[in-house]
Parts: C-alpha cells; structure tokens; sequence
C-alpha cells in the first residue's frame, strides 16, 4: 500500500496538468500513487495523463464525466485510491519541492490522525512570487495530534480540500465524499470536521495554488451560488444528527456563515433579482441552527451576522453599499488621428450587429492569406448568404483576389465594418480600439503550432518580452476571443498557457493546411511553373524563423555552397520569415527567392523537401511527409534567448544537422529521406498532425457560422487515412 494516494482532477486545465504531475513525479518521497481523473479518454487532458503513465507505473487514468462536476471527479479518484492517506491536487496547481517529505515525516510524528492540515500559498497566473500564504489557524495545543474538541476554531470550513491530507480508511470507514455542486470544498472540509476524532498540523506550504487569470469559477454570477447553501444546510444536519458538541457546533456555524455572508455582500456573485431570496434562505437557515444562547462575533465583523439573524436585507444591503465606489464601464473607443473617425465608429457602434456581415484579417492585413482565406473560401461555398470582407493595409489591395470584398486599414470604411460585423476572424489580433460588442463572435485561427514561446510565456525572456509590448494590452485583445483553433493537442495545451482566456479552444485543424490533402500532381506542376523551378529538378524549400537576437534577415547559410554540394539537381526555394517580405529579391543561380509569393502552402507544395531551423512551417510541411531536415546550427542560442514549447533535438521531425557539411551530406548521400527520416517524420506526424485532415475549414465554418452542434461536424480523418498531395519528384 502506497502512503499517499494523490488524487489530481484534470477538467479545463490540459495546458498546465504537465506542471501539476511534473511536481508530483519530482518528489525525493517516493512511495505513493497518482491518480489524474479525466472527462474522458477523447478529452485533451486524458492525452497528457496517458503519457505520463506510460512512462510511470504510479500514474494511474480515471474518467469522470465533466457534467458531474469537481466533487464526482475527486470521488471517482478516492475509489481508485489505495493509498494510506489520500491528497487532493487541482490540475493546475503544483506540489512544492519536499512536500510529500513533509508530510510522510510529520505523519510519523503524530501517528495515524483522520486529517493533517496544512498551508498552501496562492501565486499570480503569470508564475510570479507566491501572492499570500494560508492555512489552519493558529493552536494552542501542544502535543503533535489532538482531539478537535482542543481545537474547535479549527473547523476546515474556511480551507481548500487540498490544504489537508486525509487517512483513507477515515474516509471510507465514515462514508465520506464531495457532496454534489458547487462550493464542495465547504461540504467537504465541514463534513470531515464533523466525523474527525484525531487532527493535526502541519506549519509548512505544501501545494502553489494557480490564482486563475479569469478568476475562479466559483467566483462567477449565477444561480449555483446558492449551492453554497445547500453545502451549508447539509454540514449542519450532519452535526446535529452526530450530536457534535456545543463548544464545537459553535465555530463551525459561524465559519459557515462567514462564507454566506461573503458571497451575499458580493455585487456580483449573486444575480440582483435573486439576492433577497439568497438573503431570506440564508436567515431561515441561521434561524434554524443558531445555537441556543449564541452571540454573533463583537465589533464590526459581527454587523453582518446580526442584520442576517434579523432578516434586515435592505439594511444589510445599504451596509455593504457603503464605502464601494461606483464603478464606471465606460467604451474604449479608437484613437485614431481625426475626431470624425471617432465619431463615426462611436456612431456604428449603437448600430444593430449585420448577421450575415464577416470580417477577415491575416497577418495584421499584409493580405489574403492564411486560415483566414480558407475560411473565406470555405464560407462563400457553404454558407453564401455571409458576406465576407477582408482587412488589408494600404497598398496590399492588390493582394485580395478579384471577386473579394476589401477594405484599407485605417479607413472609414475599415472602422465601420469591424463595428457592424457579427463575425471577426483573425490569425493575429484586431487593433487595441476596437471594441468587442455583445453578441459579436471572435474567432482566432492563430498561424502556426508553437515551437517557441508565445504570449505570455515570452515575460521571462528579456529579448523576446521587450520587443512583445504590454502584455497587459495583449491580455485584453484575448479576452474578445470566443474560439480559438488548434491543429493538435499540443498546441491546445500551449495556447491555454500563453493566452489565458475564457475562449472555446476548437480542436479541428488548421483550414490553411486542408489544400495539403486537397491538392493534386496537376495544382504541385502548376505551382512549380509559376515559381520557376526547372522540370526535374529536386526544389529544397529553406525556411528559417525569424531571430529576435537579430536585427534583420541573415540566411544563416551560404546557400549557393549548398547547392553545389547537394547535388547538381537541387535548387532552392528561399523563403525568409513573412517579417522580412518587403525586402528585395534574394534569387540568383539556383536560388529562387519566394519569400514576397502570397501563399506559403503553395510554396510547401512546390518544395520536395524542407531545411528549417525552428519555423513553425515545419509542423505544415510535416502534413505532405515529405522529408525534413532541421538545420540547428544555434539552438542552444535560441532555446535561451527566445524559449521553447519542447526539445525539438528529442523530437525531429527528420535528421538533425549542425553544420553545412553535414546538411550538405545528408542530400548528398539520400539520407535526408531514407528509413531513419521517415521513422522521426512519422512520430512527429503522429504528434503534431492530430486534426489537419483536409476538412478543417468546413468543420470552423459549420461550428461558428452556421451555428451547427459538434457532434454534426465531420469526424477528424484518421492519420493512416490521409491521402497528401503528392511531391513531384520523390
């Protein structure tokens, strides 16, 4: 039998259940179990969990439906458990170094108590310094485990249910468990308040609590909040019924009734038109259970339990009102150069939303591009009756296909448009000014999978976070977001990191990539006419990512040497980061420069391989299987100044080379497409092509536009299934 059984409940955190089990595994104390409960074995978490016990025989996978809420997911991790003492752990918070320690070493000291309490310390949602630490109150009783009668202030009402570990067999043998709905940490620690004969504490932070950017979603408005009073009627019945005594019944109804009274003086928590009902239910309570002769706490702290002992709501109401300031929502509107611009889109603003107007941007309006254009596309076939407008800066109209609705940057036309429309899709992210309407729908495809950092998992890299301007405004540019597409589950986990919002994340492609399992040998020919490579002829695409440590475009290699190195039949095909698209033509020899070429998938098709570095286009390319080789000639530079997602060096997506002679000899001898590259291509296929199978576009546009249910949208395409277009020359 393990001496812990940690429990790990997984829900809406699969970008963070890493670090949680990460800080479990890394524990010098050994003996215990992990248990990750998961919605469901298709849930993105279950992914992550499932690795992580292939690689550790501790690391048990439960399913626990979503609907069933918190307190049925730890309770389905309690009946795995065989652990001696059982630890709650939120998917997104972590155990400290030494932990599991602590607590084996102060069990040995206090022997076999029902409930070892401990503190916890809340940290900020960036990783920053821990903001507070909490825990038990303070005791008075000196010996190491204590009746609870020597402590009744010590209730475990006011702690999380992971600011404590529980004995097992305490748990089971008293029929224990997380009562349904929410504020089930109060029934919880109540309840075993209640049943506990042999306490103990432990004065030392064993788990870092996330504090969520969104807040907590017990924090939310609605009617769950009065769940909170059916926790609190149902550990009071249970005290009565176990006839708990006085001098413990007493604190226990008063630290429960603190937490009533919280969310009754809470502006928000609460809906206005059912906070006197909340109030009345919450006297009727008090009323009922008031011990005989008790007297609410003195001083101001009191006030509150004395107007809900009286039932005084507009009292109580006017009470909280004092001292909080108004709080104004006043509209950001644009700043743009001239007062009637301002007013004009002040003006659109209070117009009604066009239901059938989209707006559509790629690369913050360098063109018709990207997932944004698929979409476009995707949309004029299935859902014509949408009228699409695509974002362009000035001089770029000449990018839009004809038959394309535009409108230019910083135009009137442009404001009045992104006022109206009910549908905003971006690859990169509208101006601060504009306003997210009630009713609008945002829609983010982003424009790669992350090899680097992103967002705000770039603050703690100073050459990235001083270029990226102020997180804070980035933040508000997510917090229009209601979807956000992921073309695997690794990205799904990264972006829930970098863009912490309350966005849908869609787990259906990229529509950019849909062309590569489209396309046909006649549309690769066609490509290769148009960019000019001779018949025959092995194209090599070079592709490397921009270098925030840089101050402009540097190849990073003499690609005529490698050309005539490689072989007689290859030539090159440059395509340097879209940063750098303005510049002049870099062709010459066998060097074809297709960096300003509109389409970067129409460049992957023409290419019969890729030469990276660290560019997101390999994760693309890799749809094709075509070979790959990734040119890391400074990657240890790179990983420190920039940061990275994983160790691309343990998972390639074909050889690895370092130096010119070595890329050089990989095409020269036919390995970069030999056995060896296929088998590091299919692994990182497996990984990183989970959901682009050619119907992303359609699934996006059947999802957000035409408003139709998940489970009507076309099923991702198995990978073994694929057909890709094929490459000219391999």
């Amino acid at each position: 039998m393990p001496r812990f059984s940690i429990v790990v409940p997984s829900h809406g955190v699969a970008g963070r259940l890493s670090l949680a089990l990460d800080s479990v595994l890394a524990q010098s104390f050994g003996d215990f179990e992990l248990i990750a409960v998961c919605d469901g074995p298709a849930a993105p978490a279950a992914g992550v969990a499932a690795d992580y016990a292939g690689r550790d025989a501790r690391v048990v996978l439960v399913h626990s439906p979503p609907s069933a809420g918190l307190g049925a997911a730890r309770n389905a991790g309690t009946r795995a458990a065989s652990g001696a003492y059982l630890l709650f752990l939120d998917g997104d918070d972590t155990l400290v170094p030494g932990a599991l320690s602590a607590l084996a070493a102060r069990l040995e000291e206090t022997g076999d108590v029902d409930v070892l309490y401990c503190e916890h310390e809340r940290t900020p949602w960036w990783d920053g310094e821990p903001a507070t630490t909490s825990g038990p109150p303070p005791v008075t009783v000196r010996a190491p485990a204590f009746s609870p009668a020597e402590a009744p202030h010590l209730t475990g009402v006011p702690l999380p249910a992971w600011s404590a570990v529980y004995r097992r067999s305490f748990v089971t043998g008293r029929g224990l468990a997380f009562p349904d709905g929410h504020r089930t940490d109060v029934g919880w620690g109540g309840l075993v308040a209640v049943a506990a004969e042999r306490v103990a504490v432990l004065r030392r932070v064993v788990v870092r609590h996330l504090l969520r950017r969104q807040g907590s979603r017990l924090d939310l408005p609605g009617e769950h909040q009065f769940d909170l009073l059916d926790q609190t009627e149902r550990v009071l019945v249970r005290a009565v019924s176990e006839g708990l005594p006085e001098e413990r019944f007493a604190p226990l109804f008063e630290q429960l009734f603190d937490a009533v009274l919280t969310v009754a003086a809470h502006p928000e928590q609460v809906p206005a038109h059912r906070r006197r009902a909340f109030f009345r239910r919450a006297h009727r309570l008090y009323r009922r259970h008031r011990p005989a002769d008790h007297r609410a706490p003195r001083g101001r702290s009191g006030v509150p339990h004395r107007l809900l002992a009286a039932g005084a709501y507009t009292a109580f109401r006017a009470r909280c009102a004092t001292g909080r300031a108004a709080l104004a929502a006043g509209r950001r509107l644009p700043r743009a150069g001239r007062l009637r611009t301002r007013l004009a889109y002040r003006g659109h603003l209070r117009r009604p939303l066009d239901e059938n107007l989209v707006v559509y941007c790629a690369y913050w309006g360098r063109g018709y591009a990207c997932s944004p254009a698929a979409l476009h596309a995707k949309a004029r076939e299935l859902a014509p009756h949408l009228r699409g407008v695509f974002l362009v800066e000035p001089g770029q109209a000449h990018t839009v296909p004809e038959g394309v609705d535009h409108a230019v940057i910083g135009t009137r036309r442009y404001w009045k448009v992104l006022a109206r429309a009910k549908y905003l899709v971006n690859n990169a992210n509208f101006a601060d000014a504009v306003v997210k309407r009630p009713g609008s729908v945002h829609l983010q495809t982003q424009h790669g999978t992350p090899l680097k950092t992103m967002g705000c998992d770039q603050s703690t890299y100073p050459v990235v976070a001083a270029q990226s301007g102020s997180f804070t405004k980035l933040l508000r540019r997510v917090d229009r977001w209601d979807y956000n597409l992921s073309s695997n589950r690794h990205s799904t986990e990264m972006w829930e990191r970098a863009f912490p919002g309350s966005y849908e994340p869609l787990e259906y492609g990229y529509p950019r990539n849909d062309v590569y399992c489209a396309a046909r040998a006649e549309d690769v020919a066609r490509v290769r006419r148009e960019l000019g490579v001779p018949e025959g002829k092995t194209a090599v695409l070079y592709a490397p990512t921009h270098r925030d440590h840089h101050t402009g475009f540097e190849p990073g290699l003499d690609l005529e040497a490698f050309c005539a190195a490689a072989g007689e039949d290859v030539v090159v095909l440059l395509r340097a980061h879209y940063f750098y698209d303005r510049g002049g033509p870099r062709s010459g020899g066998r060097i074809i420069d297709v960096t300003a070429h509109r389409s970067s998938e129409e460049v992957c098709l023409a290419a019969d391989a890729l030469i990276t570095d660290y560019s997101s286009i390999m994760f693309d390319y890799a749809n094709l299987d075509r070979p790959v080789v990734v040119y890391a000639d400074d990657w240890e530079v790179y990983r420190e100044t920039r940061g990275v997602c994983f160790d691309l060096m343990d998972t390639p997506p074909g050889p690895v080379v370092r130096t010119p002679g070595e890329l050089a000899a990989v095409f020269r001898d036919g390995s970069y497409a030999g056995p060896e590259s296929a088998a590091l291509r299919a692994r990182f296929r497996e990984r990183f092509c989970q959901f682009d199978d050619g119907r992303a576009a359609e699934r996006v546009v059947r999802r957000v536009f035409l408003g139709q249910p998940p489970e009507a949208l076309p099923p991702v395409i198995p990978l073994a299934e694929r057909v890709p277009a094929p490459a000219a020359t391999l």
